[in-house]
């Protein structure tokens, strides 16, 4: 005999009983619609009001802006290392990026800037993309130098540099080892959550906290803000690599290091590249907010044209911001799908 599906739907404890469920949740909500305006206009603000002059329920303020201290006040050695690294690091490639001179001529009795760092880029860019953009690298850059504003540029694209490589030195790793394990994906999936729905300025204020002023705090509040992409799309990369080939590379005995460095990281070469690409971009848009606390470069130039309100001057730091994030996506975006 065939089963009444009618019968096989019900509810274990009985369609009466799930009906006056049903018509009590019904009735709840419909009251509450009807009556809970006038009950808040009689009741509910007094209520806010006491819950206003006797401060949060849950001092979670409190909490916070003790831990910070005791946290800095117990690791401020571990701070000032790296506070002193990352500045090192950042006036490395500060120095090699200002050691390539701009050459000026002149034309018609005007002095003329031509960047030698503009020339270099034409070759990489063609490679990377086409001799368009190529050509588009060096006007750029050109324009930016006789804007004014190269070296306030260079402080930009340093910065930029430096917080790139430290997410992609942390991001890269973590994304492999997440791609690889199931526990490692659990654990870092809520973090990197919290990491890229958590306000940019948010972060600004503990690291001016914990390193002080200048160019360290912005980076460190920029490595934050820019791992993400790199974590998950390394880690989406090498969950790609199709299982025959990972499988093909243990029957020809590869290791755990050769299976990594010969099947798997060559296959996940695209997506990892589009993580370094939306890393770089997120450390530039970053490193122009970070200029409010301290850091410098364009950033710099936008903030000082805010609080003086020279429009003029802000907007074209804002051209030479938009100039840098196109060469820098155009110098990285085709290079995963280029072969090697």
């Amino acid at each position: 005999m065939k089963r009444d599906r009618r019968n096989s739907r019900t509810f274990p404890w009985g369609r009466p009983a799930a009906a006056f469920v049903c018509l009590l949740i019904g009735a709840s909500l419909l009251a509450a619609v009807l009556c809970g305006p006038a009950w808040a206009q009689q009741h509910g603000v007094s209520l806010f009001e006491q819950i206003g002059t006797q401060g949060s329920l849950i001092p979670a303020e409190d909490w916070i802006d003790q831990a910070i201290d005791w946290i800095a006040l117990t690791f401020a050695d571990f701070f000032d290392v790296v506070r002193s690294v990352i500045n090192n690091i950042n006036r490395g490639l500060l120095a090699a990026l200002m050691r390539l001179p701009v050459w000026g001529i002149s034309i018609g009795g005007k002095a003329v800037a031509i960047p030698i760092l503009g020339l270099l880029m034409v070759p990489y860019l063609w490679w990377a993309s086409t001799k368009w953009t190529g050509i588009y690298g060096f006007v750029s850059l050109w324009l930016i130098a006789n804007l004014g504003l190269w070296e306030a540029t260079m402080e930009t694209l340093s910065l930029t540099l430096t917080a790139a490589l430290i997410a992609l030195a942390i991001g890269i790793p973590t994304g492999i080892l997440s791609g690889k394990s199931d526990i490692v994906e659990a654990v870092v999936r809520p973090i990197l959550d919290f990491m890229q729905t958590l306000p940019v300025f948010v972060y600004l204020i503990p690291a001016v906290i914990l390193f002080g002023l200048g160019a360290a705090p912005g980076v460190v509040a920029t490595v934050i803000f820019a791992i993400p992409p790199a974590v998950r799309l390394t880690s989406l990369g090498i969950r790609g690599v199709p299982k025959e080939l990972v499988e093909a590379g243990e029957a020809f005995g590869c290791n755990y290091w050769q299976l990594l460095f010969k099947v798997q990281l060559p296959m996940a070469r695209p997506s990892i590249m589009a993580g370094v690409n939306q890393t770089i971009m997120l450390s530039l848009s970053m490193v122009v907010i970070a200029a409010l606390i301290g850091s410098g470069g364009l950033g710099g130039e936008v903030v000082r044209s805010i609080q003086r309100m020279l429009v003029g001057k802000g907007f074209v730091a804002g051209l030479a911001v938009v100039f840098i994030a196109i060469i820098l996506d155009r110098a990285t975006r085709s290079v995963g799908e280029k072969k090697m």
